[in-house]
This record gives structure tokens, sequence and C-alpha cells, in this order.
């Protein structure tokens, strides 16, 4: 089992390693101890929060961290589009019958405008991975039946 030190998994995830922390504190992350009381995450849980298919050997350190983001999410059983953004979302606004999504993809931001009660029904909340998929000049917001951070 591979397993990753806090600032590794953090820079994976495209997160800060206080947040990475408040994930484990909260449950929302399983990590190994070191006999010296140090975290460790495991590769399966990186893979969980990528959609990766588990097993599956880390992109990101083969092929560079913007390519590694729409390859391999595991999202293409659940739509056909191709063109997939991975990224965690970093605001949402709400105003009237639309809301405002915002993602970190890599570094970079994408946002779509969705109506509320698809932001509703996705569940979509600040810090969650989602992934934007583009279609033509259309960027919609997709999250994973019972994918949970």
């Amino acid at each position: 089992m591979e397993l990753l030190r806090l600032r590794e998994a953090a820079r994976e995830l495209s997160v800060s390693a206080p947040t990475l922390k408040q994930w484990i504190y909260r449950g929302k992350l399983h990590t190994v101890k070191t006999a010296g009381g140090h975290h460790r995450v495991p590769r399966t849980e990186i893979d969980r929060l990528l959609f990766r298919k588990p097993g599956r050997r880390s992109e990101i350190a083969l092929r560079g961290k913007a390519q590694a983001r729409t390859e391999g999410s595991g999202l293409g059983h659940i739509i056909s589009g191709r063109n997939q953004l991975l990224g965690r979302i970093v605001e949402l606004r709400t105003v009237g019958l639309l809301a405002k999504v915002t993602l970190d993809v890599g570094g970079q931001r994408v946002t779509a405008i969705i109506t509320r009660d698809a932001c509703r029904d996705l569940g979509l909340k600040k810090g969650q991975t989602a992934a934007a998929l583009i279609k033509a000049t259309e960027v919609m917001i997709i999250r994973p039946v019972g994918g949970e951070l």
C-alpha cells in the first residue's frame, strides 16, 4: 500500500495541508498513523477523492498536473462527454434562480452558471470535488452518485 505524506497528498488534491488535516479530524479522509504519530494518506484515499479507479498509478507524476486532472478521473462511466475538468469548488454564489459555481482546476478557475435547483440537487458545497463538463460554449457541473468527500 502506497502511503503519502500530508503535503504530497494536499498537492495532489489541490488543497492546503491545513485543509487536509481538517478533513482527517472530521473523518472525511482516512489515514494511517506512523509509529511517531504522523499521518500518512493511502493512495486509495487520493483515488477516491479524485474519482479515480482504485489501484491506478498517479498520472500527475508521470504526465503533469493539468493533463492528469482531465484524464483518468473515473467519471467516464457516468457520462459520455470526455471534456471533463476535475477540480475543487472554490466559490458558490446563489442569486435568484441561478447559481454561480467556480472550480479551481489545477490553479485555473472555471465558472459555470447553473440553476439554483441543479445546485441544490447536486448538493454542491464549497470545498467539494466536482467536474466541469465542457461542451461547445456551455459548462455544466457534474458529481458522481454517492461520491462524498
